[in-house]
């Protein structure tokens, strides 16, 4: 048999053989994990016939797991001041990690893929929800590729979603679910509803800097928002955004009195207010319309604006929405809706007495 010693890139420290390679001039030394020669062997071939071919090795190759690659990816996203940095971060705490956490991210398949989206299915998620997370893990892939700490990723499928989307409020639902929110948050879901502004990304980190309150203009400067847009509006003839504003600016001075500067328009006691899913789930519980997402707020807005024959791409400016089938899908038909325009046909058949547009002859 062979002595450890004299072979070549092979070397024993202990139990266990190391392999010894050279890659671009510099050399590299990797444990094979085994107390068998032949493993190391084998791994040491390997290594030799990736670097013939050109593929990035080095010790640390396939050793990352998930919950490294995730910390990678939240990184990336905090500083590239990514507006969904805090909403990633949740998901992958909730979900990917108490799943894929202690894995390694080489030795993952689609099978096991697969098996993260039926565990997500069974807890009743949606296919639009797996894909944002889906699509987390497969950035980390990329990540990982591009930094030369893999060579391939497994196929990681979309599944098919729905995107019609259905939740809205009508007016009297909005006005009592609002009541039944903290005062803290009537503000911030009153200008959500009637601008489609989105909650967590744009409103809650919203600063005095970016209001005028003598011109009544709001402005999101650009990189701020979603699709790194910039927008204003002048709320100047729309009072319930008016004493928003203002309910809100009689705070900070009531802050700033008690010598405690917030730069934030809305807050809870100085702080910011990270999230309130547990509060808006009560609030549309007890105003007798469960399971609500904030983000209706937003789809209400869109159809509200339609409604009220805002210009198709004033509405879409107003909102934010980059892309007119975005913007489509989110402007939603109501029952409301269904019944006025059979109101309408009606009237245009005559049906209705005493309606113009009666056509029937003798």
């Amino acid at each position: 048999m062979e002595e450890p010693e004299k072979l070549r890139g092979v070397r024993k420290r202990g139990d266990i053989y190391w392999i010894r390679y050279c890659r671009g001039g510099k050399r590299y030394e990797e444990s094979s994990g085994s107390k068998r020669v032949a493993v190391a062997k084998s791994l040491l071939k390997r290594r030799e016939g990736d670097i013939e071919r050109g593929l990035p090795v080095t010790p640390h190759m396939g050793r990352v797991k998930v919950s490294e690659a995730i910390s990678t990816l939240l990184t990336e996203y905090k500083v590239n001041r990514r507006r969904t940095h805090l909403d990633l971060a949740r998901r992958v705490e909730k979900h990917i990690l108490p799943f894929f956490g202690h894995r390694r991210m080489a030795i993952m398949t689609t099978a096991d893929i697969n098996d993260y989206i039926a565990q997500r299915q069974e807890q009743g998620a949606a296919n639009a929800t797996i894909n944002r997370e889906l699509s987390a893990l497969k950035r980390a892939y990329t990540l990982l590729i591009r930094g030369g700490q893999l060579i391939s990723k497994p196929h990681i499928p979309k599944l098919q979603e729905d995107n019609v989307r259905q939740g809205f409020f009508e007016r009297e639902s909005f006005d009592l679910m609002r009541a039944h929110l903290p005062s803290v948050l009537r503000p911030v879901v009153t200008i959500a509803y009637l601008l489609g502004w989105r909650v967590q990304s744009e409103l809650l980190g919203l600063e005095w800097r970016q209001v005028d309150r003598k011109a009544c203009i709001i402005r999101l400067e650009p990189g701020t928002t979603k699709n790194r847009h910039g927008r204003t509006f002048d709320y100047t003839d729309v009072p319930e955004i008016k004493t928003a504003i203002e309910d809100q600016w009689a705070e900070h001075e009531r802050l700033r009195q008690a010598g405690k500067m917030c730069p934030l328009v809305f807050h809870r006691s100085g702080k910011r207010i990270r999230d309130f899913h547990h509060a808006w789930d009560s609030a549309c519980a007890a105003a007798g319309c469960p399971g609500r997402l904030i983000h209706d707020l937003r789809r209400t807005a869109v159809r509200n604006l339609v409604r009220a024959s805002v210009p198709e791409r004033t509405a879409m400016t107003i909102s934010g929405h980059k892309t007119r089938s975005v913007f489509d899908r989110y402007d939603i038909v109501s029952e409301a809706d269904i019944r006025e325009a059979g109101r309408r046909l009606s009237v245009w058949n005559g049906t209705i007495s005493g309606t113009v547009g009666q056509t029937g002859t003798n």
